[in-house]
């Protein structure tokens, strides 16, 4: 009989504010580790009412992607499915509308069995289970779970439980990765790391402790700026990883790989490497564009 299949899992949330590049990030973790011989699935949370995204205004939302089970969904997925090169469907996506209505199918079909159903831990206990089918389905060694919005929002508190209480179970399987903006004020001219500071603090207060900062800005970060994040934020110097804007998107796993994120995420989730050394040019095998870019 083989031995189960130990799963790992990354969460990537938001830190200071929103389109800072989340689904990039996630999408780019995924290329490197695949590069590095694990099977890499996704799964993209939005903490919106709506049970998927076709109703919503594409001006306020953007356009929305429909997976080939015709799911109609954020335009991450694309993302996702870009760059890992695999096909998801909807078992990869999930938003609070669509948590909230199963949970109310099975108590309302007395799957519950009686006992009292309550937000917390039945909805967060849920969303877990969602995130599972999705690990299974895929066989993944590592799953990516980008938890849509910004720190520090009600919308996405349950979700936050939700990952707290998988790393409370299996420390070991569970890694935080937060992206934050540090903003260069023009009058200024200097990088500011007091707003990922507060989004760090914000995070702890979920009961979550980032493992991995990844630092949008408009240019790259200096070792200055790694030492200062890695102090106030309680984590290390080389768990700072530099996030400059690019020309392509295709760029940014090439530039986490700079930085050594894979290793770096290896370590913390303490699995063997299949892959070493990773060329980089190894990421790009899996972000060149598909027919279905087109």
């Amino acid at each position: 009989m083989k031995p189960k299949k130990q799963r790992k899992y990354i969460f990537v949330t938001g830190g200071v504010m929103s389109g800072v590049g989340k689904g990039i990030a996630s999408s780019s973790i995924g290329a490197i580790l695949k590069a590095r011989g694990f099977v890499v699935t996704a799964l993209k949370i939005d903490p919106y009412i709506n049970v998927d995204a076709g109703t919503m205004n594409p001006t306020e939302h953007g356009e929305v992607f429909v997976l080939e089970d015709g799911d109609e969904t954020d335009q991450d997925m694309g993302n996702y499915e870009r760059f890992l090169d695999i096909t998801l469907s909807r078992v990869n996506y999930m938003t609070t509308g669509r948590v909230y209505q199963e949970v109310i199918r099975r108590e309302r079909n007395l799957e519950y069995k009686g006992k009292n159903v309550e937000v917390v831990p039945d909805i967060p206990f849920e969303v877990i289970r969602r995130i599972e089918i999705a690990t299974e389905k895929a066989n993944a060694d590592i799953t990516i779970v980008e938890i849509g919005g910004t720190i520090g929002e009600y919308q996405n508190m349950l979700f936050l439980e939700a990952a707290r209480m998988m790393k409370g179970k299996k420390p070991d399987d569970v890694a935080f990765c937060m992206v934050s903006y540090l903003p260069v004020p023009s009058k200024v001219g200097e990088m500011k790391t007091k707003p990922t500071q507060y989004a760090s603090r914000t995070l702890n207060s979920a009961g979550i402790q980032a493992d991995v900062i990844i630092a949008r800005a408009s240019m790259a970060l200096d070792q200055k700026r790694k030492d200062k994040i890695a102090m106030f934020c309680n984590i290390r110097p080389e768990c700072v990883i530099s996030a400059p804007d690019v020309e392509s998107i295709y760029d940014v796993p090439v530039n986490f790989e700079k930085d050594h994120l894979s290793t770096i995420l290896c370590n913390i989730l303490k699995i063997e490497m299949k892959n070493r050394p990773l060329h980089l040019s190894a990421c790009l095998l899996y972000t060149s564009p598909s027919p279905r870019d087109s």
